[in-house]
């Protein structure tokens, strides 16, 4: 088993590539060929092993330190490739997101007129077709596809992009202010009620990525979450894949 040099995908190097250190100077370093390309809030570099703190999947392992910044990824494969190791590098990135008071949800996101919208649900009930039909009819940025970062910050919740976007093809290395949060149901016809109570909260934890790797991660993510939900309305829409959907979202939402 040798040490591996991190090969960066497109979307990493042209999109997310970033040239300023942040406040505190610690940054997620990923190695390719000879350069070193900074990225987030880690560093991911050639170190010999200094922890017992490990993540694994089938291709590839990664140890960190205690304070989770610095890892070794390890690998026995010649032939690695950017999936083979991109969840590992999204779970570290979230042990220091979590702290900085960021959750991960199964989402989509949307800005439209510097106004957030992100739509929830599981696999194919279609997150990425109403994102669409926005940027179709309402000419929105469609900023992530599948996997959103909400940071809180003093002023309001922020929805992010990141390099990780499943299987829908957009990500933007850009942010915006989340309005609401739709929860998406299929229906041969289109309606929009406001979720309160346990089933607002329930709806929205099913599509919430808890960092149970993380010691206190779980803790971390419900105090953020719980923030979010106070603040930020939650609506089902069941609806069908066209126009009419986005009317009564844009209505309703934005009365």
């Amino acid at each position: 088993m040798g040490v591996i040099r991190v090969c960066l995908s497109e979307v990493w190097m042209k999109k997310f590539f970033l040239r300023d250190q942040t406040e505190n100077g610690n940054l997620l370093v990923i190695t390719y060929a000879q350069n070193v390309i900074t990225e987030y809030g880690v560093n991911i570099m050639n170190i010999p092993n200094f922890s017992d703190k490990i993540l694994f999947n089938d291709y590839c392992i990664a140890i960190v330190n205690d304070d989770w910044s610095k890892a070794e990824l390890i690998t026995n494969s010649t032939s690695i490739q950017y999936n083979h190791y991109k969840d590992i590098v999204l779970k570290i990135f979230y042990t220091h997101a979590v702290q900085r008071h960021m959750i991960q949800l199964h989402s989509s996101l949307i800005s439209t007129n510097n106004r957030g919208l992100m739509f929830l649900g599981p696999s194919g009930i279609g997150k990425t077709t109403q994102a669409e039909l926005w940027n179709k009819y309402r000419d929105a940025l469609i900023i992530n596809g599948d996997i959103v970062f909400v940071q809180e910050t003093e002023d309001a919740f922020l929805g992010w992009g990141t390099p990780w976007h499943g299987s829908s093809p957009y990500c933007e290395n850009t942010s915006v202010p989340v309005h609401a949060m739709i929860v998406l149901k299929q229906a041969t016809e289109n309606s929009i009620r406001e979720l309160t109570g346990f089933e607002k909260v329930s709806e929205v934890s099913n599509s919430v990525f808890y960092p149970r790797w993380l010691e206190n991660g779980m803790e971390l993510c419900l105090e953020t979450l719980d923030h979010l939900l106070s603040k930020i309305p939650v609506y089902e829409l069941s609806c069908r894949p066209d126009e009419d959907a986005v009317r009564l979202v844009e209505k309703t939402v934005f009365k």
